[in-house]
C-alpha cells in the first residue's frame, strides 16, 4: 500500500510574504494563494496512491484558520481528500508518530528538519526548501529527494512504482 502525507504551509498554502493583504497571518488570510498546481496534483495523487493525508504542525488558532482556508477554497471537493484525512499536531517531531500510525510511505514537506524525524517513511520529498533550512539540517539531506514543484512531486511518485 502507498500512503502519502502532505504538509500545509509552504506546500499547499503559499508561505507568508511581505504582502500583508494576502498573508495567511494577515487580515485577509482567506486570499492567501495556494501553491501553484497543488490542488490539481493532489487530485492526481489521490488516484495514484491508496490514501493521501494532510499532516500539519500549528497552534490551535492556526489549525482553525487552516480548516477554514481549506473549506473556503473547496479543497476537499477539488482534491478528493476528505476532512477526516486532516491531522494536526503542535510540534514538528509529533509528525513522526502520526506518520507511523497512518503507515505513510511518502511525505512532502518544506522543512528538512521534519523529514529528518520521519524514519518510518521510505520516500521523503523536500518541497521548495529555504537555503537556511537546508543548511541547518544538512545531515538529513541524503534521506530526501528535493522537488521544486507539484508536477515534479507527481512525476517522482509515479517513478517509485
Amino acid at each position: 500500500m502507498r500512503r502519502m502525507g502532505v504538509d500545509v504551509g509552504g506546500v499547499i498554502i503559499e508561505p507568508a510574504d511581505s504582502d500583508e493583504d494576502t498573508s495567511f497571518f494577515g487580515a485577509h488570510w482567506r486570499r492567501t494563494p495556494a501553491v501553484a498546481g497543488a490542488f490539481e496534483a493532489l487530485a492526481t495523487l489521490v488516484g495514484l496512491v491508496d490514501e493521501v493525508h494532510v499532516v500539519s504542525k500549528c497552534g490551535e488558532a492556526t489549525e482553525q484558520r487552516t480548516r477554514e482556508w481549506l473549506a473556503h477554497h473547496d479543497f476537499h471537493t477539488r482534491t478528493g481528500i476528505g476532512p477526516d484525512r486532516l491531522h494536526f499536531c503542535r510540534s514538528r517531531p509529533e509528525k513522526a508518530p502520526i506518520a507511523a500510525r497512518l503507515g505513510l510511505t511518502h511525505f512532502v514537506d518544506d522543512r528538512l528538519e521534519v523529514l529528518g524525524y520521519l524514519g518510518t517513511v521510505d520516500h521523503r520529498y523536500l518541497f521548495r526548501p529555504r537555503p537556511a533550512e537546508v543548511a541547518a539540517h544538512v545531515l538529513h539531506l541524503g534521506a530526501v529527494r528535493r522537488v521544486e514543484s507539484w508536477p515534479e512531486v507527481v512525476a517522482a511518485l509515479r517513478a517509485t512504482g
